[in-house]
């Protein structure tokens, strides 16, 4: 960095307060004066030199700081953490202090050349790398140990010394982007360009996604629907709706890849450089030298760390594994009971009876998949990974290997051991319209119904008429705190992730799967927006150049695909019918054509690239410049050792 950070001015006149901080209550004075301190300290001193004000109410000062910082600083803050800007020429670049004036729109006034979202991140950033000194604990509470290197505000927040930190709203720009994103029912593209600058860019990929692939399902759906109608049992048929799947789920996938980059290079984070990652907060360990960067660090051995994962977390996840498919035989069991009942009755109570196993089921599979979620998330947390990316990656695969099995599992069982293509019908579409309207509730109707309440109860005690845009600062604090937390896309994603299984594994014998989710990702879209907007604190934003590991999780569910409805083609009476004296001959073609499919689908992913032709060149262009600008600098530095 070329600008030394100790004449920075710890005063701002104009203080604009964008990061809430809630301490509990009754936390110490000395506590608190030490906090503020290391929050307004010099960067030379290991503070975060940030601005911190306690936030004033009626009843005087409660434990809640706001958090701002000088624009200087958060012009420095966004060339530490790689922000990427427009340039004058129309070229994205990585923000630099020394160079701010070839940037479009900069100006030494203009306070809004960072977004709220961005200088909310630049905040975050600075607050997470608070670490311990030479403090033993944090002062006024002797149990609450620390260790140089120590991440102090994790420490905090397992001290329960900190309740949380929050970025505030912006009223007047959220209710534009209410209004523009969901005020109103409209056939139109969703206002992504306003949802990143407002909640950053890995929110507004995920809803960039999603209306991809809704957009996706439609030809699925509108080419389904005939099928359903008119083809029910003719299996011959569905050979061409299976193919066009295949190749469909294929295209899709890269397709979005293009439009991904098109959205990331155009906001920055594709060119984004990723700094060294530093250890995530919850990292905890023996105070070492890290042997890349030369800093001092937590260190953990990654043997105990491998004996956590093969020795705890390996059998825990194998044990669920065990008991969701024993909890899928009990359904199994109830399907056969609800048979035997219709059977003997022949009524249309006994009929309806029929559907009941499937939706206990279904239910039954949500409240398991939410309850592994949380072991998941303490397991994962417990084996100690260092980096934010390994933690994720391995709570992922965690989460899609038990979901996978415990929303698929019957569905195989009925396919390829019961050979029951009726049954499969029935248990995917209720599975499908049961898991949809599970999650519509638990997601987004009841957050909002709560949050409406407690809004009403919220007025009443403050004998408040005022509308949202009039609420004074400390009224506006009290009620965002009081609001959920956004736990990221992760839950999101998942959704879809589960929801293309049910389209594309099974699509030969359910082909109105995809209508039903279309009409699920369009109310989706709308009550997503409404939850971001009007039911949830507002969520720090985080730069992200692609959707991540949910990609490839995507493709892998593509090529699984294949199989199954290669196989259940395979097993259809009509082709069964084709080989009469060798079965032998039929398992070898049905083999022969899914390799076939899979070729042409690897051929596809392969041909169609990544990222358009003109966002290449200018990849490249940047490259170039960067290592012609390398190269002048050591002629320079050559030049000048020459001399001496």
């Amino acid at each position: 960095m070329g600008e030394n950070w100790s004449f920075l001015d710890s005063v701002e006149p104009n203080f604009r307060p964008l990061v809430i901080i809630e301490l509990a209550k009754g936390t110490k004075e000395e506590t608190i004066e030490w906090l503020t301190k290391r929050i307004v300290d010099k960067k030379a001193n290991g503070g975060a030199q940030l601005l911190i004000k306690p936030l004033l109410t009626e009843n005087g000062v409660e434990n809640i700081y706001l958090v701002g910082a000088s624009h200087l600083r958060l012009l420095l803050g966004a060339e530490t953490v790689g922000l990427v800007k427009e340039c004058n020429d129309n070229s994205m670049r990585a923000f630099t202090y020394s160079s701010r004036k070839t940037f479009k729109h900069f100006a030494d006034d203009n306070h809004n050349f960072l977004t709220m979202a961005e200088c909310q991140y630049i905040i975050k950033h600075e607050l997470e790398n608070l670490r311990a000194k030479n403090e033993k604990m944090i002062p006024g509470y002797p149990q609450a140990k620390l260790y140089p290197g120590k991440s102090i505000v994790r420490r905090l927040l397992t001290s329960g010394i900190l309740v949380q930190i929050f970025p505030l709203h912006d009223r007047e720009e959220l209710k534009k982007l209410s209004h523009s994103w969901y005020g109103r029912v409209k056939v139109g593209y969703q206002p992504l360009d306003d949802i990143r600058c407002y909640f950053g860019e890995t929110i507004a990929l995920y809803f960039g996604f999603l209306e991809y692939f809704t957009f996706a399902l439609i030809p699925m759906a509108v080419i389904g629907i005939p099928y359903y109608v008119f083809a029910w049992e003719d299996y011959d048929k569905y050979v061409m709706f299976a193919t066009f799947n295949l190749l469909w789920s294929t295209v899709i996938l890269e397709v979005w890849k293009r439009i991904c980059a098109i959205l990331t290079y155009r906001w920055g984070t594709l060119l984004m450089k990723r700094q060294f990652e530093e250890p995530r907060p919850g990292f905890h360990g023996v105070l070492g030298i890290n042997p890349v960067t030369g800093r001092e660090e937590p260190v953990y051995s990654s043997i105990k760390r491998q004996l956590r994962i093969y020795l705890v977390s390996l059998p825990f996840v194998c044990l669920c594994l065990y008991f969701s498919l024993y909890v899928m035989m009990i359904y199994f069991d109830l399907e056969q009971w609800a048979l035997d009942y219709h059977k003997e009755n022949e009524s249309n109570f006994s009929s309806l009876m029929l559907y009941v196993p499937s939706i206990i089921y279904a239910v039954v599979i949500e409240i398991m998949n939410r309850i592994y979620r949380y072991a998941a998330e303490f397991l994962t947390s417990w084996e100690n990974h260092r980096l934010e990316s390994s933690y994720q990656n391995h709570l992922i695969l965690k989460v899609l290997v038990f979901n996978f099995l415990n929303c698929f599992a019957s569905l195989f069982y009925i396919a390829f051991v019961l050979f029951d293509m009726k049954l499969l019908r029935q248990s995917l579409a209720t599975l499908l319209i049961t898991s949809q309207i599970l999650n519509q509730f638990a997601e987004s109707l009841l957050p909002y119904w709560l949050q409406k309440r407690y809004n009403r109860r919220m007025k009443k005690r403050t004998c408040s008429k005022k509308t949202h845009m009039d609420l004074s600062l400390a009224e506006q604090v009290n009620m965002e705190k009081e609001m959920g937390t956004y736990l990221g896309t992760f839950d999101d994603y998942l959704e879809l992730f589960l929801q293309f299984g049910y389209v594309s594994l099974f699509s030969c014998v359910y082909p109105l799967a995809a209508v039903f989710a279309v009409l699920n990702n369009i109310t989706e879209i709308y009550s997503d927006a409404l939850k971001m907007c009007r039911v949830y604190k507002r969520p720090f934003a985080e730069p992200t150049a692609n959707i991540g590991v949910w990609q490839l999780a995507f493709e892998t569910m593509s090529v699984i695909s294949v199989v199954t409805n290669c196989i259940l083609i395979g097993m259809s009476p009509q082709v069964d019918a084709l080989f009469p004296d060798s079965k032998m001959d039929l398992v070898l073609t049905v083999a022969l054509v899914e390799h076939l499919l899979l070729a042409i689908k690897f051929i596809m992913a392969f041909v169609i690239p990544d990222k358009p032709r003109d966002i290449q060149t200018k990849l490249a262009k940047l490259e170039f410049e960067s290592l012609e600008a390398l190269k002048q600098q050591q002629m320079k530095l050559a030049a000048e050792s020459l001399k001496e």
